[in-house]
């Protein structure tokens, strides 16, 4: 495993984007239980976009236009819907609320979705990992399948720290309303920021 691909990796993941995002109303919602269990949900969701990358899945997926655009605005939908919940469920980032209310499952299922409805996800995994196997390596399958652990191991560090260091403020900012909604507005409007983006990029 080289340097370069770790480095890459670090700059990545730790770019702000859906999943980020996610992890931080967590954390500032439910906890840092809450955020570590978003965090693994999204690196979770990376499982399917490694394996189609590697099975060349990836590859039909970019030869077909339909395909790709029918991923693509599901993400959109998934995450407008996203915003929409923040803003509707004020339970969400509620005062009241205390670590844990919301089931682990369903905190999983969230990060799961976000990160399998992104097909750029799929499109890095296809255009990233072969740059660091050889194309004449016996066992290139394995050391791709290795190298996205480590990417997948990663995410979990770093988006759970993003989740960690919101949940260390929770108290401070739950005990104010006016920022709680504020809060509500803002982790909605990244999410349709993110949509919009999302649905304005090409293959």
């Amino acid at each position: 495993m080289s340097l370069a691909f770790l480095l890459t990796t670090l700059v990545v993941v730790a770019t702000p984007g859906t999943g980020v995002v996610y992890t931080l109303a967590a954390g500032l919602s439910r906890g840092r239980r809450a955020s570590v269990v978003a965090a693994f949900g999204c690196a979770l969701g990376i499982v399917p976009h490694v394996v189609a990358a590697i099975t060349g899945a990836a590859a039909l997926l970019h030869a077909s236009a339909t395909a790709f655009q029918v991923l693509k605005y599901a993400g959109v939908a998934y995450l407008l819907w996203m915003a929409w919940a923040t803003v509707r469920d004020r339970d969400a980032l509620g005062v009241d609320g205390e670590p844990g209310e919301r089931s682990p499952g369903r905190v999983i299922v969230r990060g799961v979705l976000i990160n399998i409805l992104n097909p750029k996800l799929t499109f890095f995994f296809f255009a990233f990992l072969p740059q660091f196997v050889s194309s004449g390596e016996p066992d290139a399958a394995l050391r791709m399948l290795m190298l996205s652990g480590v990417f997948m191991a990663v995410t979990f560090v770093v988006f759970s720290a993003y989740g960690v260091l919101a949940a260390s403020v929770r108290r401070q900012v739950i005990s104010r309303p006016r920022v709680m909604a504020w809060l509500r507005r803002g982790f909605a409007g990244s999410f349709v920021m993110l949509g919009a983006k999302l649905a304005v990029t090409d293959r």
